[in-house]
């Protein structure tokens, strides 16, 4: 057992109550359970609980030392029955069970139907496979002792634990088979998919994702009460608004369209309940308000959903929510129609409106948008907003809903002076139909009590006046580059140099990557007559790309870290190099790199080459955490390699190491960095709040919209900037008085594009100003003519849909362009997992045991899929079971599209990109 397990099952605490019944297990545990412990549990159960009970097994749990005890658990679960909370657990993943929650919600709510309908003998058999052995013996007995109206409400105890995923479903069969009428209500249909949905893999295809965590959420700021959630839960008596949060709320309540602009932390979700609240008693006896809440991202979701249920349930309101990870098995109308306040994410509602699943936006009364500032471009807000100024400029007679917009700041784009950010304000106004901008005027002194400012630093610190790593690492590359233009010598027409626009590509630079980038995307769609020699060509300039890539990764590493973590990042990728295909170039590109590794070596070890970046990052540390041991941290960098580095430099610095560092990075998969899946962002954020031990947290841009942790007190940037929406957010996530904010950066440039941020920032504040002394009536003419503008463009660009190629297309492996299948033979499973039907393909790639084989959504990962081709071994996806069959799930970035006729080559970063004829999986073609 890990410290992390440890903390781990604490974080996930939650999720252990709330199904398990420790009675079922105690025997498993009789080795490290002590006589009386095992006593009081069972008491705990007969006088409080069956949650009661297994909070105290947690609490027994989590005090053991003793070694094994976590294998124990895990195999007392497993000889009982909780295969899913078992599965959870040993994964970390409760994916699974948390879609249950809206059936739970579902069978509480029909709790007394069930009850007066369902006779539980008739349906027990059918479910016997989603209970635990004891359960079924318990319902039988309540069901000859008291009748079959207790014996369902136990049913119904024991259903609202069930981890077993298909439940539901077994419910439904088993109502269907008695031909019950209780089946009308119990509705598990299939709802509108979310297009983003994909299989949440490192090996599928995956965005940077940001999470989005609330301060749980900001119930703090809705009472005088500081205690935590869990101890000061909403559903207390009516919490009083402070003045600020009534000033906010003041224009909605006149029933007007808004923009609510806001510090983090002030409590802009309660004045969002304070406005639904109002909303739902205005209407006369016979009508009714129904509300849609938009979280742009599920952690935001999931908080939000919480904290309308919890405010919202003791007045009798139905409250639903709906998500990606959810809609599967729910039918998004029924929701709708069936409750009064719904949470969703935006795409929902897109992909609803576009297949008439909702008939328009008339079904709701008000309509709010939680960071708002994203209503811009093709983002599922302004998708939305599209329909509803469609029905407002179309002469609809039906009824539109008022609209909210929250933010902390509405940003300025591209503004240089006022005049302009009061534009680009007013455009976020026309996209949202708003004609107020709200903000604290009246109450500033209430607001900077709530809310404290982090004083902002800027640091310029030095960088090594000599650099040998960079140096040797600069030779390899320029080597390497003179072996790919010897490449292009071959091709005659085309050169290394004119592949990309990019111009003044210093090696170690995010300019230079971007190069790179532009010139792998080239290589890879040369088309040659000669196909030996396009495939020789063009697995040459992969590998030579490849390997300037990871020289250029080490370089910006030295640069913010140390010399050693640079060149580890090398060695790790050359031994990978070694383990894969290893052809004669890659041979000889490792031979030039082990020539310099004993000086590199000795480079990285030498104390005079430490890096005097972090000498100062390391004094600002110790200078705080000297002045205020308590100090709670995040540190924001710019990549996940440097988040990384940076751990193992303060774990290893014997000046820091009592920091107990912990990393936060975004979920998506880039070059060979596996991001954190979801429960891992959760856990490791429940643990920075929750516990002392660790005192700082690393992360990259996926922390900065959204943490707002009350105890932070210290936001390092390091060399670190965004625009003034990432300033204003990353600066807002040190919430405590005497919080500090400091930039670090060798960089001119750098504090240059802070303070033109913090510039903006005023800007954004004048310009806002400037709007509130305008007439509203002017302003609402100002938007309308905005909107009229807008709409004009999209119309006269119409909404073409791209042309279907229904032509057969070659797949070729992007690395050394060995055929691999026909378009024809492609096949699509649940719209968005792409697998190849026919043996022929079966010959063109090899296995290797997936490192981490799990069950993930529909799939069981068994296997990683590789170019059969010797020496290439290029990755092009995974082997999974689906259902009865084993099947290849490829993903497109791994091939080049070619096109038979003309031989033209393209490339595809995502199969919806890729507008060929797509073919749904039919078990059937399996078998012939």
């Amino acid at each position: 057992m890990t410290a992390e397990e440890r903390r781990n099952l604490h974080a996930f605490r939650d999720y252990v109550t709330k199904i398990l019944d420790p009675t079922y297990i105690l025997s498993y545990m009789a080795p490290w359970f002590k006589e009386d412990e095992v006593q009081y549990i069972q008491a705990e159960k007969n006088n409080k609980g069956v949650m009661e009970a297994a909070t105290l097994f947690l609490k027994f749990l989590l005090k053991l030392q003793e070694e094994g005890w976590f294998r124990g658990f895990l195999d007392a679960l497993h000889h009982a029955g909780y295969s899913g909370l078992y599965e959870a657990i040993e994964s970390w993943d409760f994916h699974k069970i948390e879609k249950l929650e809206e059936h739970r919600s579902l069978l509480r709510r029909l709790q007394p139907e069930f009850k007066t309908r369902i006779n539980p003998n008739d349906i027990l058999p059918e479910l016997s496979e989603c209970l635990i052995n004891q359960e079924c013996e318990e319902i039988r007995q309540v069901c000859s002792n008291k009748g079959p109206m207790a014996g369902a409400e136990k049913m119904v105890e024991c259903l609202l634990r069930s981890d077993k995923e298909n439940w539901p479903k077994y419910l439904k069969l088993a109502l269907e088979k008695e031909e019950s009428n209780f089946s009308e209500l119990w509705i598990i249909e299939k709802g509108a998919k979310e297009e983003t949905k994909e299989l949440e893999d490192e090996e599928t295809e995956t965005s940077e994702v940001q999470i989005f965590y609330k301060e749980e959420p900001e119930c703090q700021n809705l009472s005088q009460n500081s205690c935590p959630p869990s101890e000061a839960s909403c559903t207390q008596s009516p919490i009083k608004p402070r003045n600020y949060q009534l000033e906010l709320a003041r224009p909605a309540l006149e029933g007007k369209n808004i923009i609510i602009c806001a510090p983090t932390g002030c409590g802009k979700t309660f004045v969002a309940l304070l406005i639904c609240e109002h909303h739902l008693q205005k209407f006369p006896r016979g009508q009714k308000g129904k509300i849609v809440f938009f979280a742009n991202q599920l952690p935001v979701y999931e908080q939000q959903k919480s904290v309308f249920l919890k405010y919202f349930e003791r007045h009798g309101y139905k409250i639903a929510g709906i998500s990606g990870a959810t809609v599967e098995n729910i039918s998004v109308d029924q929701i709708v129609e069936n409750n009064d306040i719904i949470i969703l994410t935006p795409q929902i509602l897109v992909n609803s409106l576009k297949n008439g699943t909702i008939p328009s936006l008339s079904v709701f009364t008000l309509m709010i948008f939680d960071e708002c500032h994203n209503t811009s471009k093709l983002h599922p807000y302004n998708v939305i907003m599209f329909h509803y100024l469609d029905q407002k400029l179309g002469g609809s007679s039906d009824p539109l809903p008022q609209v909210i917009g929250l933010t902390a700041s509405v940003g300025v784009g591209d503004a240089k002076n006022t005049t302009e950010a009061t534009e680009y304000v007013c455009k976020l106004c026309a996209s949202l139909d708003t004609s107020v901008v709200a903000t604290v005027k009246d109450n500033l002194e209430e607001l900077e009590e709530i809310v404290y400012k982090p004083q902002k630093f800027f640091r310029k610190v030095k960088s090594r006046t000599t650099n040998r790593f960079k140096c040797i690492i600069s030779e390899l590359m320029k080597e390497t580059e003179s072996l790919a233009k010897s490449i292009f010598g071959e091709l005659g027409t085309i050169s290394l140099e004119n592949l990309s626009q990019i111009q003044n590509r210093n090696f170690g630079t995010q300019k230079y990557e971007q190069w790179i980038v532009a010139v792998q995307k080239k290589c890879a769609v040369l088309h040659l007559p000669d196909k030996d020699k396009e495939s020789r060509i063009c697995t040459a300039l992969f590998l030579y790309t490849s390997h300037l890539r990871k020289f250029n990764d080490a370089l910006l590493i030295n640069e913010h870290a140390r010399t050693k973590d640079a060149l580890d990042y090398l060695k790790d990728f050359f031994s990978n190099v070694r383990s894969a295909g290893f052809d004669e170039i890659e041979q000889d590109l490792t031979r030039r790199f082990e020539e310099k590794l004993q000086e590199l070596e000795s480079i990285s070890m030498d104390p005079s080459n430490e890096n005097p970046k972090l000498k100062d990052l390391c004094f600002i540390l110790q200078e705080e955490y000297h002045l205020n041991p308590e100090t709670r941290t995040i540190l924001f960098v710019k990549t996940r390699a440097l988040v990384d580095a940076l751990k193992k430099w303060i774990e290893e610095n014997s000046k820091l190491s009592f920091l107990k560092p912990d990393i936060l990075t975004g979920r998506g998969k880039t070059n060979q960095n596996i991001g954190m899946t979801l429960p891992a962002q959760k856990c490791v954020l429940d643990a920075f709040r929750a516990s002392g031990d660790k005192k700082i947290l690393i992360a990259t841009s996926v922390a900065d919209e959204g943490i707002d942790i009350a105890q932070c007190n210290l936001v390092i940037l390091y060399e670190y900037v965004g625009n003034v929406i990432k300033m204003i957010q990353t600066r807002g996530r040190g919430r405590a008085r005497g919080s500090k904010c400091f930039l670090l950066t060798s960089n001119d440039d750098v504090i240059e594009k802070e303070k033109i941020n913090i510039y903006k920032e005023k800007m954004m504040n004048d310009s806002i100003l400037s709007l509130q002394a305008w007439d509203e009536t002017v302003f609402k003419k100002k938007i309308h003519q905005i909107q009229i503008h807008e709409k004009f463009i999209r119309d006269s660009q119409g909404k073409p849909q791209p042309a279907l190629d229904k032509k057969n297309k070659k797949l070729l492996c992007r690395k050394c362009k060995a055929f691999a299948c026909h378009t024809a033979d492609i096949r699509v499973i649940e719209e968005c997992h792409y697998t190849v039907v026919g043996d022929a393909f079966k010959e063109c790639f090899v296995t290797k045991a997936h490192p981490r084989p799990k069950s993930v959504g529909i799939f069981e990962k068994k296997a990683k899929v590789f170019c059969a081709r010797q020496n290439c071994s290029h990755d092009w996806g995974i082997q999974v079971k689906y259902k009865t069959f084993e099947i290849p799930i490829i993903k497109i970035e791994s091939f080049v599209v070619e096109d038979i006729a003309t031989g033209e080559q393209r490339l595809y970063a995502k199969w919806r990109d890729f507008h060929f004829e797509k073919l749904p999986f039919d078990p059937a073609e399996m078998s012939k």
